[in-house]
């Protein structure tokens, strides 16, 4: 039996914004109607489990500065600026999807993030996944036996039933929300492309806070739609003739299209995303797509709803991911070469956020496919603050000139 919980809002409420009181109050009001709410910081977070389970998942990952001073009170300075974000809204109760959650899902991707759950899990109920860093047939088998951990986990501590027939139902639902996702993405391999990256992100970005999947996957499509038919008149006779008068002298391109096309990888950016993809934009470019962990990532591979085994198959759709803490990543260089091409990518923008060590790390096998591959490499190590802003703007700008 459903227990109703303790919906009081914080203390602080009246101080909020008013969109973060809208947060509040839309959070409230689906507990009230009877859901739970889980809270994840991961792609790797197996969303089927929790949607068979009753559960709403919703994102944590804090991409803003404003929290960072409550966390470094409690956490060191030297950690991940999306880590010390995370844990600020955590401790400050300014985040509505953290304050009221349920559960908090967790996951061994990062040394950082495990601590951290610790120190959550002395507040709030918290389950961490632990995750292997391979993907052979052995790392499978282990990934799919911790999936079985966490379902009897949930029907253990919340007196549900995960039966594989509400996995199959969750799989068919969250394929229908990425297959949406991905026909949204798939809009900007048009050339010249539609609509700028930064807008597009921004989209698939606040679609994951819409908790109705009808209205989610609706507003996703009506959106594609209105693109096809922007990208359809410009592909028209007329346009096409005046694409191809010569361009002024500043704005010389290479011959795949007047635009100099950005594919953008690497770490999670909502929080660098101004500083970065902003101004790229600002500077005649698109950014066309996003290789990283709130882009394709997350909605470009499915869950078979049909295996035999669907538990097992969830654990393989997520294994594939392509994060920086597998080792070998093969994924990610396989799937940055078809993106490449798809896209009609012109060059490669690299994002890590300081701390991130796997990232960091793997920028060099990054910048070693670009080189093969043709492709002008940038890599960008930043945070969430400003002070380093003129000096994004100066390497982006230069960067783009040699393009």
């Amino acid at each position: 039996m459903y227990e109703k919980p303790n919906l009081s809002l914080p203390e602080k409420f009246n101080e909020f914004s008013e969109a973060r009181r809208n947060g509040f109050l839309k959070v409230r009001e689906l507990k009230e109607s009877g859901h739970r709410a889980a809270g994840f910081f991961c792609t790797f977070t197996p969303l089927e489990v929790l949607y068979a389970a009753g559960f709403v998942p919703v994102s944590l990952c804090g991409m803003s500065a404003e929290t960072i001073p409550a966390a470094e009170a409690v956490l060191p300075g030297n950690l991940c600026p999306l880590i010390k974000s995370s844990f600020g809204f955590y401790i400050s109760d300014k985040c509505p999807y953290t304050y009221f959650a349920d559960l908090i899902v967790g996951e061994t991707t990062c040394d950082g993030k495990k601590k951290m759950y610790e120190i959550m899990s002395q507040g709030k109920k918290t389950y961490v996944l632990k995750l292997p860093h391979g993907t052979s047939p052995e790392d499978l088998d282990f990934w799919t036996d911790e999936i079985k951990r966490f379902i009897s986990y949930l029907e253990k501590e919340f007196g549900v039933s995960i039966s594989d027939g509400a996995l199959r139902e969750a799989a068919k639902l969250l394929n229908e929300e990425r297959s949406a996702k991905e026909e949204l993405a798939n809009i900007q391999k048009a050339v010249p492309s539609p609509a700028k990256g930064y807008d597009v992100y921004k989209a698939l970005e606040g679609a994951d806070f819409l908790f109705s999947h009808k209205d989610k996957v609706e507003n996703l499509r009506m959106l594609s739609e209105s693109l096809k038919k922007k990208a359809s008149e410009e592909a028209s006779p007329e346009k096409q003739a005046d694409s191809n008068k010569p361009l002024p002298e500043t704005r010389k391109q290479g011959p795949k299209s007047r635009e100099r096309r950005i594919l953008i990888t690497g770490c999670p950016i909502g929080g660098v995303l101004e500083k970065t993809v902003k101004t790229v934009e600002e500077n005649s470019a698109v950014a066309v797509c996003f290789e990283n962990c709130t882009g394709t990532k997350t909605f470009s591979r499915k869950t078979d709803a049909d295996a035999p085994d669907i538990v097992r198959a969830i654990a393989e759709r997520y294994l594939r991911i392509g994060c920086s803490v597998m080792s070998p990543n093969n994924e990610r260089l396989e799937n940055l070469e078809k993106l490449a091409e798809d896209f009609s990518a012109d060059a490669i923008i690299d994002i890590s956020l300081h701390s991130c060590i796997t990232y960091s790390v793997e920028s060099y096998s990054i910048g070693l496919f670009a080189k093969k591959k043709g492709l002008p490499y940038l890599h960008l190590e930043t945070d969430y603050t400003e002070g380093d802003e003129a000096q994004m703007r100066t390497r982006i700008e230069a960067f783009l000139e040699m393009i």
